[in-house]
């Protein structure tokens, strides 16, 4: 039935427009409808979000911890100050008692009180300025530490910590004299002639690394590797300023409060100390004059005890490789010596006694070795040598430091001008008798803080095989320098450090060496040394 014969005809077109109307909207109804009924969001996002919030949660609290922190040290120096003034103001109270016991002389009384304010603003506040110096430092610390979190650090294979040392070191010289070394003089070769030599070397720059492990059986576990380019010259052209990479320490440590074990390659712990210098790194200051030293393989034992208040006493004992001062016989293949013939170590002992004194340790140690040396055709010579060290401040400022050594066939840790055993006649002949070297020496230093970027150092080594012996070898020509008798070095020198990685420094080294028939050569050498520390 049609619509127009239903309704009137006035009524029949807006009746269509409505249906149509309806007919249209209904549908956007259903649409409305569905859109609102959209699907879970994503799990995965919704975790994400909230590790983000709680990211930016943990954040927001270590700012403010930090804020406060910050806040807490600017208070204190407020107070800090404000009881400084307080105290500048004040009168002391003995003018206080002197004012009230006689009224009359109060206004000069105050006047004198009034001409010695800054004599007491300097002297009575002064540790109130070194707490707001301190408090102040430590702010910076505070600050410093949390830039450092912010700077890139060395990773290693395992999870552990590592920290990466060294200095590159660069040395100008200029000698006057004949030398074994151009660059690192030990003793003296030949007349001087007046001829000099200068040159420059960067092989005394050393790499170090540190790593700390974790903790076995109580003990802290850390290992340390050093080396240097002091293992000689390449085969090349201009090899002088190639130095080959060399092996110096490295060494394993496990650390109890009071005992410690070491193993690997170490400084020699008989003979712990060497003078103050960057003029000879790769090999120590004083080397063939009283200084004994080796970067030996060893195993070795430490045991702490604290007897006192600030005192304390350590007791070392250990094992090493027997060696004896030999050059190597093959450039590749290793072959044994004469200690290592011996089929036994050699042994190191010493005990050092250490006090505070004037803000510095103040020791004193006493140590022995021994080593069996098995030279050609079953010559046995039996090596040993007593020792002592110390290390007194004379004040807080200025110090006493040095060794002393008597021994015999000593050659493997720098005693005897490095030789071990002298041959009675012709080395190569069986029946031919070998004598273990009987020789004495030692070295000292005075040194001199200045300030915390200056010192200044000067010392003196001398080294003396026994005459006798070294006359009794002369016919087999086997000593070293030309049957050297006696080996004397002394240097002074200056250390500025304008910053804690950077240095300046100037060394003089002056060298004699005596020989039979009383012969005596020198030899000088001034060092200029600049050298950044990483």
């Amino acid at each position: 039935m049609k619509l127009g014969k239903v309704l009137p005809v006035w009524m029949e077109r807006p009746g269509r427009f409505g249906m149509l109307l309806l007919a249209v909207t209904v549908p956007g109804w259903s649409q409305n409808t569905d859109t609102t009924a959209t699907p879970p969001p994503n799990d995965a996002m919704t975790n994400a979000v909230h590790e983000l919030q709680q990211q930016v949660t943990e954040l927001r609290a270590a700012v403010a911890e930090m804020r406060s922190e910050a806040a807490q040290y600017r208070a204190e120096t407020a107070d800090l100050r404000r009881e400084l003034q307080t105290l500048r103001a004040q009168p002391t109270a003995e003018q206080t008692a002197q004012a009230d016991s006689n009224p009359a002389a109060a206004p000069s009384q105050e006047v004198a009180t009034t001409a010695a304010a800054p004599a007491q603003s300097t002297e009575q506040p002064e540790s109130l300025e070194k707490r707001v110096a301190s408090l102040e430092e430590a702010s910076q610390l505070l600050n410093s530490k949390l830039n450092d979190q912010y700077q890139t650090k060395i990773e290693g294979a395992s999870k552990y910590r590592v920290r990466l040392s060294g200095i590159v070191l660069m040395n100008l010289f200029s000698n006057r004299g004949q030398t074994d070394n151009q660059d690192v003089p030990s003793y003296v070769t030949g007349p001087n002639l007046g001829d000099g030599n200068f040159g420059a070397t960067l092989r005394q720059s050393e790499i170090g690394l540190e790593v700390f492990g974790p903790t076995l059986a109580g003990a802290r576990t850390s290992a340390n590797l050093q080396a240097d380019f002091g293992g000689g010259f390449a085969d090349t052209w201009n090899g002088v300023n190639s130095g080959i990479f060399r092996l110096r320490v490295a060494s394993m440590r496990l650390d109890w409060q009071h005992t410690s074990v070491v193993v690997g390659q170490d400084d020699l712990f008989v003979s712990p100390l060497s003078p103050t210098s960057f003029a000879s790194l790769i090999v120590p200051g004083f080397n063939y004059a009283g200084n004994l030293w080796a970067w030996t393989p060893q195993v070795r034992v430490e045991q702490r005890f604290d007897i006192a208040d600030k005192q304390n006493i350590t007791l070392q004992a250990g094992i090493l490789d027997n060696l004896t001062g030999e050059f190597p016989q093959h450039p590749y293949f290793r072959l044994p010596q004469a200690g290592e013939n011996s089929g036994q170590p050699a042994y190191g002992f010493r005990a050092s006694w250490t006090r505070s004194l004037f803000g510095h340790p103040l020791t004193l140690g006493a140590a022995g070795s021994y080593s069996r040396q098995d030279w050609a055709f079953d010559h046995y010579s039996d090596g040993w040598a007593g020792m002592t060290d110390w290390e007194i401040p004379l004040s807080n400022r200025v110090s006493l430091t040095g060794e002393f050594y008597r021994g015999r066939a000593v050659g493997g840790i720098g005693g005897g001008i490095s030789r071990s055993v002298v041959y009675l006649g012709n080395p190569d002949d069986p029946s031919t008798a070998v004598r273990g070297l009987d020789s004495m020496g030692g070295w000292s230093q005075f040194k001199i803080r200045a300030n915390s970027k200056l010192e200044f150092n000067a010392g003196f080594g001398l080294d003396n095989p026994y005459a006798a012996e070294v006359r009794a070898a002369e016919a087999s020509q086997q000593y070293v320098g030309g049957l050297l008798v006696q080996n004397r070095s002394g240097m002074v020198n200056f250390i500025y450090r304008p910053r804690s990685n950077l240095l300046f420094s100037t060394e003089y080294r002056y060298l004699q060496s005596l020989g039979l028939y009383h012969f005596s050569n020198s030899a000088d050498q001034v060092n200029i040394m600049m050298g950044v520390l990483f």
